[in-house]
């Protein structure tokens, strides 16, 4: 005796192979989106890197400009130094250091105009300012 129809009986066998194969879609829609989610937030750990990397070099630029035996010029070549070897030639490209008085002191300030990092190191050019102070080292005052 056959009870076809009832409310209690599984799914007929045509039911279940309509939706085989949708587990491969959503994993590959899914997927996709983590992925994306994952380049995204390693692309923003890589522009914040690469931002403190530039500021930290242009404060020891400045540090380094603002000793009493030093010159701007070595405190822009340190600068330039520790960026291209931390993130690369082309963020040490616009580097320029000037003196400024602050109150009753002087001021070095090292200034990097970098390229804002979009797509790995990739970005357009000059569009970060980023900066860096020390006070200048006066040996004559007590």
């Amino acid at each position: 005796m056959s009870h076809r129809g009832s409310a209690s009986d599984p799914e007929p066998e045509c039911g279940a192979r309509a939706d085989s194969g949708s587990a491969i879609a959503e994993f590959a829609l899914v997927g996709s989106l983590l992925a994306l989610v994952l380049a995204g937030t390693l692309q923003i750990g890589l522009v914040i890197h690469v931002r403190n990397t530039v500021i930290d070099s242009a404060i020891a630029g400045a540090r380094q400009a603002s000793l009493a035996d030093q010159s701007m010029a070595d405190g822009e070549r340190l600068a330039s130094e520790l960026i291209t070897v931390s993130v690369g030639e082309r963020y040490a490209q616009s580097i320029t250091v000037t003196s400024a008085q602050q109150g009753t002191v002087d001021v070095v300030e090292v200034r990097v105009r970098t390229p804002l990092p979009v797509v790995g190191l990739w970005g357009p050019a000059e569009v970060w300012d980023l900066s860096g102070r020390s006070i200048v080292e006066d040996v004559d005052r007590d």
